[in-house]
């Protein structure tokens, strides 16, 4: 085998096709592994538009073997390893030549077209240069091709709709030399390591011996043993006195961690996680032979080590005021701040600032990460901005100044009072962040009631609840249909206030609430130990007007609890940010579906006519011409941009695969609501309350619930589905049923091990609604479902039953349908159960 350093642009040039084997999996890069090329690749950018030298980014090994050469054909190439980077990096420049095409660059199209992605002068499947898997061809060549169905639901085109929004996005935020140089970038600044097999060598053992190594040395590891090696006189004493307490008091994550936070701090705030040992070796090369400096080097990193340690475990902080912001911080979770709070704890020790001054800059950044989570600010370049701070902050000033003056530049995205109290009004905090933060910040606003008895919340089983609920019933509708606008029903009022904050608290009675009328909650909330609860239990009704109410009085205590910005006026002629989550919304659309100005409306916080309006004056936004009225019509008013020869907008939706009735409305299985479109943007939307199952199984109160609200409302489906549970147990499996009101069902099935369940349900039954409810979006995570082929099966299989009809572009969500299938074709659903138990269990045996 022979190995080289090489660009992108000279691997793949030349009639040379790279085929991927059938023994290789499907492409299964995610939105986590996109964001973080693309965050290198930003980089590479930044520097090169401002002047900077830049080295090449490292982006892994290709392993090759020569495949078949026919005369006047193309050099084929087997992907041993590295097909993923390979099939990224041709979808960016897909999408990059799309974007071109958008932009008037005809010129830019044809050179990504020819130099990238095919073999110009050759047809059929010669004619790309990547081929990947029978698995993904299909939906890969439908994006080299431009054909209407690129961008599905599937990974190859998810990943391409992800460059297209980021391609979309840069442009709004970049300079006109933004697009030449991230070209340049893929193409000439990516380096890779082509390793290439000689002919003859078997290429599966080849595959089988990379991807099948032993765990491998961790940064941390390879910087020991690096250090020690430097250290032949004092190696010993070095390890038992500060290397191993250090190892044992932070253990292995946290040791990986502090030796990268150490290099954060010292300034080199760029970086990597997986480039920590070469940084740390290049720093103390100059040491060597020098055994005092470098036991001194150590000896620092042991002293921020103990420094380290009270930010992780806040109770080691003797300063109150420090331990309580350091606690407030380790409940919020995560590791955005440890740059700037281990700085902070640095300036401490060394008497250049009080515990005070550090724990007022440490309230700073927890309001900054507070207010952006509220306003649902995008995260992107997050910690970036933690990693600068310590080299970045003002070091003439008390250091919460200098924190607060750092975290208020305006292109570091801080919310100002005004933002933070349209945000609370409007947005659906139920979607912001993880449900531990959004549990934190009512708890927070809870305790700023100072109540003389405050709740014990580690100890209290308390969870969110929705006052205006999720389901309700008729009488809330008529309550709500006092107050809607113009044009406006009941529902679309509901879908825009039942996620905000103003409608939100916290109980551990959700399960007695559910979805009661407001007078049967008062009753219970009056018998809450929370201040929150009895505020709601003492209105009289609860509607939009006292819902905006609440949510303005819980704006005066977030901005008490939370400090906003220097200044903090929202610059004139600065668009809304809420126009930015509309157009990531509209890229992340899969092709086939379609949504409404509600939906929008209800996801970024707005209302149906501004954002039609936004459309109407900027209909050249990737996917405006998806977005329907609430009847699933085109919308009168839309218009392409002048000079824009696409077709009308329901042809497009049509070679889509979108459906239309005679009258012109699309299909409603295709549609996808304002939470769906909030799942495909990656925020954590927790399932209605009616899915919170039962812990102790087959619950015969909760099945005898299930079976009478069957009955009741679905009479003539009832035997049907009951029919098919039992064989679902005949199966091996078992039937687990939820706890609120609308007792929802879902037969559960364990294809794991004593030592490691594999817990997975194939749908969930709502004997209310009467929807069954397919659950790709939990599928997708679970062996052998998260294969996207298989996830296609099942659709396939559910989709020759009549009256089913799931659309493909929801493979990644949770599309439904209705219980009514069940009276006719329960037959057909219980071979479709019987199909998932089988292939569950030969995945099971080949996991064994």
């Amino acid at each position: 085998m022979r190995a080289q350093e090489i660009t992108f642009l000279k691997l793949v040039q030349g009639d040379k096709q790279f085929q991927v084997p059938l023994y290789q999996r499907t492409y299964s890069w995610g939105t986590e592994q996109l964001q973080r090329l693309w965050e290198d690749v930003g980089e590479l950018v930044d520097q090169h538009l401002s002047g900077d030298s830049t080295t090449p980014h490292f982006l892994g090994s290709v392993v090759l073997a020569p495949g078949q050469i026919q005369a006047g054909g193309v050099q084929r190439w087997l992907v041993v390893d590295g097909q993923q980077r390979l099939t990224t990096l041709m979808l960016a420049f897909t999408a990059l030549r799309d974007h071109l095409k958008e932009s008037g660059d005809l010129r830019g199209v044809d050179r990504v077209h020819r130099q990238i992605l095919v073999n110009e002068f050759h047809e059929g499947l010669d004619h790309y240069r990547l081929l990947p898997t029978q698995a993904d061809r299909e939906a890969y060549t439908a994006c080299i091709q431009s054909r209407a169905e690129a961008g599905g639901s599937d990974n190859i085109g998810a990943a391409y709709r992800f460059f297209r929004g980021a391609f979309a996005e840069g442009r709004e935020a970049g300079d006109e030399r933004w697009i030449g140089t991230v070209e340049t970038v893929l193409k000439d600044l990516l380096s890779i390591v082509e390793i290439t097999a000689e002919p003859g060598d078997n290429v599966y053992r080849i595959f089988e011996s990379i991807n099948n190594t032993g765990v491998g040395l961790s940064q941390s590891d390879l910087l020991r043993n690096y250090v020690f090696m430097l250290l032949p006189k004092r190696g010993e004493r070095v390890y038992q006195e500060l290397w191993l307490p250090m190892q044992q008091s932070l253990g292995p994550k946290n040791l990986e961690l502090l030796v990268w936070l150490d290099l954060i701090v010292r300034g080199h705030y760029k970086t990597k996680q997986s480039e920590i040992y070469r940084e740390q070796q290049k720093r103390l090369q100059p040491l060597a032979g020098n055994e005092d400096a470098l036991q001194h080097e150590v000896a620092q990193l042991a002293d921020r080590g103990r420094r380290f340690l009270r930010i992780v475990e806040p109770h080691r902080e003797s300063s109150p005021a420090l331990r309580a912001v350091l606690e407030r911080l380790a409940m919020w979770g995560g590791q955005t701040h440890y740059p700037l709070a281990l700085h902070l704890m640095d300036l401490v020790d060394a008497g250049n600032t009080t515990p005070d001054d550090a724990a007022q800059a440490l309230l700073y950044v927890e309001s900054y990460l507070v207010r952006r989570l509220i306003c649902q600010t995008p995260t992107t370049g997050l910690n970036r901005i933690f990693m600068e701070a310590p080299k970045e902050l003002e070091t003439d000033r008390p250091a919460a100044e200098a924190v607060q003056r750092f975290l208020s530049s305006r292109r570091r995205r801080w919310p100002g009072n005004e933002e933070l109290r349209e945000a609370i009004r409007s947005k659906p905090f139920y979607w912001s962040g993880r449900p531990p933060q959004r549990s934190y910040i009512l708890r927070r606003l809870e305790e700023s009631y100072r109540p003389s008895e405050p709740v014990d919340f580690v100890k209290a089983s308390i969870s969110v609840e929705h006052v205006l609920p999720q389901r309700p019933a008729p009488a809330w509708f008529e309550l709500l249909a006092k107050e809607t606008e113009p044009n406006q029903t009941p529902q679309e009022l509901h879908d825009l206030l039942v996620h905000t904050l103003g409608n939100l608290t916290l109980t551990g009675d959700n399960s007695k609430l559910s979805n009661h009328p407001f007078e049967r909650k008062q009753q219970i909330l009056e018998s809450s130990a929370l201040r929150m609860n009895l505020e709601i239990a003492s209105a009289e009704r609860w509607g939009k007007a006292e819902i905006l109410e609440r949510a303005d009085r819980l704006t005066e205590r977030a901005v008490e609890l939370w400090p906003g910005p220097i200044g903090g006026i929202k610059p004139a002629g600065e668009e809304w940010p809420g126009w930015a989550e509309l157009r990531s919304a509209l890229v992340a659309m899969p092709s086939g579906t379609w949504t409404t100005y509600g939906d929008v409306a209800e996801l970024i916080g707005s209302h149906p006519v501004p954002v039609g309006s936004f459309l109407g004056s900027n209909s050249a936004v990737i996917g405006a011409y998806r977005v329907l009225t609430a009847e699933g019509r085109i919308s009168p008013s839309f218009r392409w941009p002048e000079g824009n020869d696409r077709l009308p907008p329901q042809e497009i939706l049509m070679s889509e695969g979108v459906k239309f009735d005679p009258s012109g409305r699309a299909h409603r299985s295709q549609r996808l609501t304002a939470a769906e479109l909030a799942t495909l943007l990656g925020k954590d939307v927790t399932q209605p309350v009616s899915y919170d199952p039962l812990p102790d199984g087959e619950d015969r109160a909760a099945a005898e619930r299930f079976r009478t609200q069957l009955r009741e409302h679905w009479a003539e489906a009832s035997d049907g589905v009951l029919a098919a549970l039992d064989f679902w147990r005949r199966q091996g499996g078992y039937v687990n049923y939820g706890r609120y009101d609308e007792t929802s069902c879902f037969p559960m099935l364990d294809a794991g091990t004593s030592e490691r369940p594999h817990l997975m349900w194939p749908v969930g039954i709502y004997p209310v609604s009467g929807t069954v409810e397919v659950v790709f979006q939990y599928l997708k995570n679970r062996s052998p479902f998260d294969d996207t082929e298989q996830r296609r099966e099942l659709l396939r299989r559910l989709n020759k039953i009549e009256g089913i009809e799931l659309p493909e572009a929801k493979l990644e969500l949770r599309p439904s349908f209705s219980v009514q299938a069940f009276a006719e074709h329960g037959d057909e659903i219980c071979e479709v159960l019987d199909w998932f138990v089988h292939t569950a269990a030969l995945d099971l045996a080949r996991r064994a």
